[in-house]
């Protein structure tokens, strides 16, 4: 395993993070979610494989993504061996102070832990002033609830002007930057990409397979989240026809290289400086793929030879404005 380090902090990271959407109870939010034991296991394996980062969230699965993942890491793992993410926007309030207090609280209890190393905002927040955030956030720093800030997907300018208000009120900026990149989508590397690497913010990316379509030749997947996840389907299936020109290169370099095609998508992340990619696995064999892309070394020609078929990609990750409450899947297809 490899280790880097999450921005101006000293929080040492494995260069893969395990997204603990994978586990909750079934049918809370997706219907493919690993149960409690399940997931044990794919932590466990996790851990054993020298992964020790975890991201999760107030929201998945109705809060049981953190309590499966809590209960997993108290049974296998020394806190301070393990680096835990978990997110708040999702639920009453945004980003208020009032809903940060709230559900940081939540979050440690489900978590079963009394602090978290890494805490994102999951969008931003129309409804409340960045200042209001900003505090908040930085309030749960001095108190020891949280060791560092990180926020999600949204547009270049609103995580500028965050990382200013932290800056120009001496509070704690955020470290990292949870966004929507993968070969299939790469809108980010306009605005929001450049922003993080000036201001030396890890990016830890969501979806760097696109939900699977970067790990198979063929567009449909006859699994249980292939058949059932609307959200996938509805930040991706509108441009399959231009996107399996590159998902047909990705495929011929798996071949070139004698590799899986995830390890040649998962490469390509860190051949252009991504900190983190954030592998969300519902089998043990796609975590030991997942690590098996450290060998898998990409040349500037197929780096190239993987990005030129790209076209540009409806916005698909920041929000134009807060979704209605309770509203937790964006994206999706109906």
């Amino acid at each position: 395993m490899e280790f880097t380090k999450l921005g101006n902090t000293e929080i040492e990271v494995s260069r893969l993070c395990v997204g603990c959407m994978s586990f909750g109870k079934a049918g809370t939010m997706h219907d493919w979610t690993l149960d409690e034991k399940e997931s044990e296991k794919m932590i466990h394996h996790a851990l054993d494989l020298g992964i020790n980062f975890f991201d999760t969230a107030n929201g998945y699965s109705e809060g049981t993504s953190e309590e499966y993942l809590g209960k997993a890491l108290k049974k296998n793992a020394a806190r301070d061996k393990v680096i835990i993410a978990s997110k708040v926007y999702f639920n009453e309030g945004r980003l208020s102070r009032k809903a940060i207090l709230r559900e940081i609280d939540g979050t440690l209890k489900r978590l079963g832990t009394d602090y978290l190393d890494l805490y994102i905002i999951h969008r931003f927040d129309y409804d409340t002033p960045i200042e209001e955030t900003m505090e908040a956030l930085h309030d749960l720093v001095k108190m020891g609830k949280v060791r560092a800030l990180g926020a999600s997907a949204m547009y270049g300018y609103q995580f500028y002007n965050m990382q200013l208000a932290a800056r120009d009120h001496g509070w704690t900026p955020f470290s990292t930057m949870e966004n929507h990149y993968n070969l299939l989508y790469r809108e980010d590397e306009r605005e929001l990409i450049p922003i993080c690497k000036q201001m030396n913010v890890s990016l830890m990316p969501y979806s760097p397979l696109a939900a699977g379509h970067l790990a198979r030749p063929q567009w449909e997947s006859s699994s249980l989240r292939g058949r059932t996840d609307r959200v996938a389907m509805g930040k991706y299936d509108r441009m399959e026809e231009q996107d399996m020109h590159i998902v047909d290169r990705v495929h011929h370099l798996a071949e070139k290289y004698e590799c899986k095609m995830s390890q040649i998508a998962i490469a390509w992340q860190w051949a252009k400086g991504i900190a983190a990619p954030i592998i969300g696995a519902t089998k043990e064999k796609y975590l030991d793929d997942a690590v098996g892309a450290f060998d898998v070394k990409l040349i500037a020609e197929d780096i190239a030879y993987l990005e030129e078929p790209y076209v540009p990609h409806p916005i698909v990750g920041a929000i134009n404005e807060n979704p209605k409450q309770g509203v937790m899947l964006l994206d999706e297809k109906k």
